[in-house]
């Protein structure tokens, strides 16, 4: 008779056998590790402090912060489905990391189904929360009150990490902004085919640290609108909250879709500084003109730069401004290019070469953004479809649709937090190895390796394999050191 545990033998080696065993084993150690970086960041008291729970208290089973950590932990390890919570329901890493109970209690006891426990309602092993849960998890946080919490709960998130790793106040703040495609594949509310990317998406507005990466606010718009739609609204609030929880900023920086009067008048109104990029156009075209010339000599063999001080006032301005032309001589190419800049600093404060240095960092905010959409990955799925089956059952009377557009934007947020965990771990790698480190790669190397939960007596053991436990054990000794932030 065939062992029943035997799932492949491969036929290039009939020494080699695959089985299946109930064992504690699990492929996702760093969920201990980012749970730890939640607590000493101290984000799960805070958000739990300031939403609101509307749910029976007799009828719950997992609580609000339990629901928190499971979704935020499964987004940074790369779980962004919610059925991923039925899947991963057992694993031992996860279940330990997410529990407010302490001790052997999560991978040993049992909890019951709301309270009190009897013959109707017996006690269950303990596992993830299920996916008909987690999504109940996001209607409760769809609602403006609550995403409000989750957006200020990004800038709290890294002023709490730049106090947990600097024990300071930043004194100057670069904040970048931009905007970016999420792909959707259905008719998600607000979602729609933008010609310039060629796709029906959403076109959310982000903010991110300069300085360090951290994403400070996301707001989600629908997939047709301009660049600059909305940003006066959510550039100019969000700036005092930074300098309220950060530092004075210093700059902020953004792309060529951005700069229009309203947005410009509302920067210089507040004496902000900002560079941002031109789109070209006849008239600077016409202006540029004369000065694409190359200077005398052997052409270099690397690209050279050069910039040119003019002032500037494009018909929807209402005055001139100061724009700074960068010509780029490039290897190998007949025609020079060149692109424009513009900004409210003097010649006197920063020189051209200075503002192009400038804005040239901003490359590494879009990085940033890339790995929001390539690591974390966010799913906005959900549609205003009226809910048909509750707990199994079908839905007696009408059923109102959900605001799938507001489910949305509370799964970006969540995701933006999510991110801002994993970058946090990713700093504090890269404070202790002194090399660069994305996203992708910490979770390969660090968070997703090979394990086993051992309990013995009293004690659960997490063992991991070896070729991690240098990386793990130069980690968590700086990690220990870090003094929690209060909540």
């Amino acid at each position: 008779m065939p062992d029943q545990n035997i799932v492949f033998r491969p036929s290039f080696n009939s020494s080699v056998e695959v089985e299946a065993r109930s064992e504690r084993l699990t492929s996702l150690p760093g969920a201990v590790l980012l749970r730890e970086m939640l607590d000493k960041l101290g984000m799960v008291p805070w958000l739990g402090a300031r939403l609101s729970d509307p749910r029976r208290a007799e009828l719950i089973t997992y609580p609000l912060s339990e629901l928190l950590r499971t979704r935020v932990l499964l987004l940074a390890l790369g779980y962004s489905d919610q059925d991923d919570a039925d899947f991963l329901r057992d694993d031992p890493s996860l279940v330990v990391s997410v529990s407010d109970r302490r001790g052997l209690g999560p991978l040993l006891s049992g909890r019951t189904e709301g309270s009190p426990a009897s013959e109707k309602n017996p006690p269950v092993p303990q596992h993830l929360a299920s996916q008909p849960t987690m999504s109940r998890l996001v209607d409760m946080l769809s609602v403006e009150p609550q995403r409000a919490v989750l957006r200020e709960g990004l800038l709290e998130s890294a002023a709490r990490r730049n106090e947990l790793m600097r024990g300071a106040r930043m004194r100057y703040i670069t904040v970048d902004i931009d905007s970016f495609p999420i792909e959707v594949h259905g008719h998600q509310p607000g979602s729609a085919y933008n010609g310039h990317y060629g796709t029906r998406m959403y076109h959310p507005l982000v903010a991110t640290l300069g300085e360090t990466g951290d994403l400070l606010d996301l707001t989600l718009r629908e997939g047709a609108v301009h660049t600059a739609h909305g940003a006066v609204d959510f550039i100019v609030p969000l700036l005092s909250r930074v300098e309220k929880k950060l530092g004075q900023v210093a700059a902020v920086r953004i792309d060529a879709g951005f700069p229009e009067e309203e947005l410009l008048s509302a920067l210089e109104e507040r004496r902000t500084p900002y560079v941002a990029r031109l789109r070209n156009n006849p008239a600077l075209d016409r202006l540029a003109e004369p000065h694409l010339r190359r200077p005398p000599g052997r052409r270099p063999a690397t690209e050279r730069s050069w910039t040119v001080e003019m002032s500037y006032q494009a018909q929807s301005w209402s005055r001139p401004r100061r724009v700074v032309l960068v010509v780029l001589d490039r290897p190998g190419e007949l025609f020079l290019h060149f692109f424009w800049l513009v900004t409210n600093w003097t010649a006197e404060q920063v020189s051209g070469e200075e503002l192009l240095s400038t804005y040239r960092q901003r490359g590494s905010a879009e990085g940033f953004i890339g790995e929001l959409v390539n690591a974390i990955g966010p799913v906005l799925s959900a549609t205003a479809r009226p809910k048909s089956h509750y707990r199994g059952a079908p839905v007696e009377g009408p059923s109102l649709p959900a605001d799938g557009f507001a489910h949305n934007e509370a799964t970006l947020l969540l995701c933006g937090l999510a991110y801002n965990l994993m970058h946090a771990a990713r700093m504090l790698v890269e404070a202790e190895t002194s090399h660069g480190m994305s996203l992708k790669t910490l979770r390969q190397r660090v968070l997703t390796v090979a394990s086993r939960v051992v309990l013995h007596a009293r004690r659960a053991t997490l063992v991991i394999g070896e070729m991690a436990a240098s990386l793990w054990q130069r980690l968590c000794a700086r990690l220990t050191r870090l003094r929690p932030v209060d909540a």
